[in-house]
């Protein structure tokens, strides 16, 4: 856990390297989904066209150091570690690390303020970056996500009963919801994408709980036996859609739903549904008590 003697130079170089990597580099497991999808699309067809052309983009991201997306999206921070007094020196970190960053370049300028409509030009202002801290007696972690506008604005909360969709309270009424939002976002969230899915909570801790689930791997399996048929069964029915990389048709509109339930109010029944596009762009690391990276996650 961090200590009150942390080093904050230590832990300003880690936090810079976490977000560098995240925006810089796809996550191996998205890697290796995109790869697996381009080779099961048609050899002629333009989904698998559209699939070359995002592996080849990532890879000359990774090979030059530039954004995977030009579009760096909001950051999202999770902080894991005993409490005291250094959470402020991790929230000093954050925030000094997206300046620098947006200083050189690497990050768009992303946060407008939301009653003058300027942008504020360096990725800070009134409740961003959004930083959420657990405690743990565990070795502390960081885990970073740049969410882009796109698949932000694709994203959906529904509440059960749902009449439209004939979604009763129950399972099968979560997985018409979920694949709802999926028909619904069509190519617009930058598809393949992957979804994280919260059911239950309530209309805030829903979403916060869905984004969440975008940091497990794709070939993380549920430890819930009935999630994890849930999730296989939404990447299934969504892939028959025929929606396609960018929504252009083909047999690749998931990558993976990651699904976890939360306890909720007996008067109310929330599905949120977090849509990623396809540059999930998320690191996390292990950091010892002297702020330093003791491993990447």
């Amino acid at each position: 856990m961090f200590t009150e003697m942390m080093d904050g130079t230590n832990l300003l170089s880690s936090i810079t390297a976490l977000m560098k990597k995240a925006c810089t580099e796809l996550p191996d497991d998205v890697h290796r989904a995109l790869s697996l999808a381009y080779a099961g699309e048609r050899e002629d067809s333009i989904a698998r066209e559209t699939l070359g052309m995002i592996l080849q983009s990532a890879a000359l991201s990774a090979e030059a150091g530039l954004p995977v997306c030009q579009d760096t999206g909001v950051p999202l921070v999770f902080v894991r570690a005993g409490t005291g007094p250094d959470m402020s020196a991790v929230e000093t970190a954050v925030r000094r690390s997206l300046k620098m960053l947006t200083e050189t370049g690497l990050l768009r300028h992303n946060c407008v303020d939301s009653v003058t409509g300027k942008n504020t030009g360096n990725n800070i202002g009134p409740h961003v970056p959004q930083i959420h801290f657990s405690p743990t007696d565990a070795v502390a972690t960081v885990g970073v996500m740049f969410k882009g506008g796109g698949s932000e604005n694709v994203s959906a909360q529904y509440s059960l009963p749902c009449p439209e969709l004939d979604a009763a309270r129950d399972l099968d009424g979560v997985r018409k919801c979920i694949l709802d939002a999926v028909f619904r976002a069509q190519g617009k969230g930058c598809a393949p994408g992957i979804l994280g899915v919260c059911i239950g909570g309530d209309r805030a801790s829903g979403f916060l709980i869905a984004k969440e689930m975008l940091f497990r791997r794709l070939d993380q399996r549920n430890d819930s036996p009935v999630l994890a048929g849930l999730e296989d069964t939404i990447v299934e029915q969504a892939n028959s859609l025929g929606i396609g990389p960018m929504g252009l048709g083909g047999k690749t509109t998931l990558l993976g739903a990651k699904i976890t339930a939360a306890g909720r109010h007996p008067a109310c029944y929330y599905v949120t549904v977090s849509y990623s596009c396809w540059a999930t762009r998320r690191a996390a690391v292990e950091l010892d008590s002297d702020g330093r990276i003791a491993g990447w996650l």
